[in-house]
């Protein structure tokens, strides 16, 4: 019995080591970018009557923020008028975001 009270102490004291660990800095490190690295991220623009939904890569700072776009797919345009806006609008978002996943997949 004391062999499964010190095992339990032991996972909780790691469980706690790792939270401290992430609070400090381990998780905010991964946050951060690297200097000119790039991403996929999914848009939403709207201009003159029309929702176009696109995929791009933008490069990103030392602090993780925009600095180009660097690549840019239309994924769908989707006129503001349109009865079925709605549904189109998610199936594009669902179909940029399935996008995204394969691109980045493809980039590493």
């Amino acid at each position: 019995m004391r062999f499964l009270i010190i095992l339990a102490a032991l996972a909780l004291a790691a469980v706690v080591i790792v939270l401290i660990v992430y609070a400090i800095g381990g998780a905010g490190a991964s946050a951060s970018a690297p200097p000119g690295s790039s991403r996929w991220e999914t848009r939403t623009e709207s201009d003159g009557g029309v929702t176009t939904v696109v995929v791009r890569r933008v490069t990103l700072n030392a602090a993780g923020e925009q600095v180009a776009e660097t690549g840019r797919q239309i994924v769908a345009t989707i006129p503001d008028g349109d009865p079925e806006w709605e549904a189109r609008y998610q199936e594009a978002m669902a179909q940029a975001r399935t996008r995204v996943a394969t691109l980045e997949v493809e980039s590493d």
